[in-house]
């Protein structure tokens, strides 16, 4: 009972501050970091958790680039924790994919990881799964079907929970779950279907 107190005063908090930054409060993202620290580092740590072993980003330098970038941001209506947890975990997804990139990865040649997408798989087996294809996949996904392409966002990169993504998007948990099950089977078709080529 106490800890759902306190994870509530902690959102009302969050909230709170978010919506005092997007009226123009500077100082507002520098009292709000410390209160989702320990989140945005979550989130890192699991897409962390999904690249090669010797990859040269830490958890704490994927935090602090996400961090810096939040700062650039301008004219967003933030909404809530969840809203501010979904467009960070995209901050750290598109930083990642800008450093494979950077890298001059071979997105495909040989044969591509499988990146599982269930729930109880959301860190791949295989390090260094092909994260460039994955993106090139998703943003597929988004020219076909946005709404599906956000539950996956939220979900497998931002690590929302179904009642958390149903929050953020404006959903029902049920429609959240059908969302991500057709969503995982169009990526896995993505997926093997360029791995094929």
């Amino acid at each position: 009972m106490i800890k759902a107190a306190v994870v509530t005063s902690s959102a009302g908090q969050v909230t709170q501050l978010l919506k005092c930054w997007s009226q123009g409060d500077q100082e507002a993202l520098g009292r709000l970091m410390p209160v989702v620290y320990g989140e945005l580092r979550r989130l890192a740590r699991r897409q962390m958790a999904r690249e090669r072993p010797d990859h040269t980003l830490q958890v704490t330098a994927l935090v602090h680039e996400a961090y810096l970038r939040l700062l650039d941001v301008r004219q967003v209506d933030w909404q809530d924790r969840a809203h501010f947890l979904a467009l960070s975990a995209q901050m750290m997804r598109r930083i990642l994919v800008d450093a494979a990139r950077a890298r001059h990865y071979q997105k495909r040649e040989g044969e591509a990881w499988k990146v599982p997408l269930q729930e109880e798989l959301l860190i791949p087996t295989e390090p260094g799964a092909d994260l460039v294809a994955l993106d090139d996949a998703l943003k597929s996904l988004a020219d076909v079907d946005p709404r599906k392409s956000q539950v996956v966002e939220l979900r497998f990169f931002g690590g929302l929970t179904v009642e958390e993504t149903a929050e953020a998007l404006q959903l029902s948990p049920r429609t959240v779950m059908r969302e991500w099950s057709l969503a995982q089977a169009w990526l896995y078709r993505e997926l093997r279907k360029n791995s094929d080529e």
